[in-house]
């Protein structure tokens, strides 16, 4: 009677064995993904355009040059040219209620997210101010943001011609044309507009384009927890948007300035509808800033003295 044959048993590998195998393994598997990561990050011949994470690991913001717009959005020829022209037909608007906001912030924080904006300069903030006096004296939010006007006064002084607004009311900003100037900085009567510090361009809100013109809303309204923003069309009667603004008393900004904006409040107080809060930073700071960031500039010397003037009071 024979015995049956013992099962072979595999080889265990030693500790040191193992931990062998194993960064040999890591190795060829990081020299791989370098250099099908090295490969994909390449810039795109037509956009100029690279990856999000081919530029991860930088300050925040610094990434904005290489990826953000260029040459009027990356996605343009793939959706017919609609990042440039817009959508025909309708007029976006928002509709703030002052009721509604607790001054979160959140929608700061979403816009410096989705749209990469440098640290220190903002496409829309929420300045919390007091108003009146005692005993009547309150706190009071105001939102800010580039106002897409329908007679836009940043748009007729630009010699450039690197400001535009769509067959739907947004106002776009071609990073390519601009070269700094600020004349458009100084026409806004609304403060929505700065030097961005990477670019040395203009740049403010633009309804976060790139989302509307993908059927999403704009990423402030997105993140508002109280929901006091609402974005809609102005020219369909049956939006939402458009139905409070046609029925309900809103206003706007400056109405004076004869711009015609196309962001409406409610609830807005007299004592701010005319009288804005200044931006977060000084306006010959960012200037003076971005012309120390790059000395080559031909506006970098105007700046820099403008900066350093005195108002004259007498």
């Amino acid at each position: 009677m024979h015995q049956a044959d013992s099962p072979v048993k595999p080889e265990v590998p030693s500790r040191r064995q193992l931990l062998s195998r194993l960064s040999a393994g890591a190795a060829v598997t990081a020299a791989a993904a370098a250099t099908v990561k090295a490969a994909i990050a390449q810039p795109n011949p037509e956009t100029h355009a690279l990856p999000a994470y081919a530029v991860s690991g930088r300050e925040a913001g610094m990434d904005f040059y290489d990826f953000h717009g260029r040459e009027a959005f990356a996605y343009t020829k793939k959706d017919g040219n609609l990042a440039v022209e817009g959508q025909d037909g309708k007029r976006w608007t928002m509709l703030i209620d002052l009721r509604k906001c607790v001054g979160c912030q959140s929608c700061t924080a979403a816009c410096k997210f989705e749209n990469n904006i440098p640290e220190g300069s903002f496409r829309t903030w929420v300045p919390d101010l007091e108003i009146g006096t005692y005993p009547e004296a309150r706190r009071a939010f105001l939102p800010r943001l580039c106002n897409h006007c329908e007679r836009p006064s940043c748009i007729e002084v630009c010699p450039a011609d690197a400001t535009w607004q769509r067959k739907d009311g947004i106002v776009e900003i071609d990073y390519d044309r601009c070269w700094g100037c600020g004349s458009c900085v100084n026409a806004c009567p609304y403060d929505a507009r700065f030097i961005n510090p990477i670019t040395h361009t203009a740049d403010k809100c633009n309804f976060c384009a790139q989302r509307v013109d993908q059927g999403l809303r704009p990423a402030c309204v997105e993140t508002c927890v109280g929901g006091a923003r609402q974005f809609g069309n102005l020219n369909d009667p049956n939006d939402p948007v458009a139905r409070q603004i046609k029925s309900e008393p809103v206003q706007v900004l400056k109405p004076s300035t004869g711009n015609q904006p196309r962001v409406f409040y409610i609830a807005l107080p007299d004592q701010l509808q005319n009288n804005l809060p200044g931006r977060p930073t000084l306006w010959s700071e960012m200037f003076k800033e971005a012309g120390f960031k790059n000395p080559e500039s031909e506006t970098a010397g105007v700046w820099q003295i403008v900066a350093t003037q005195e108002a004259d009071h007498g």
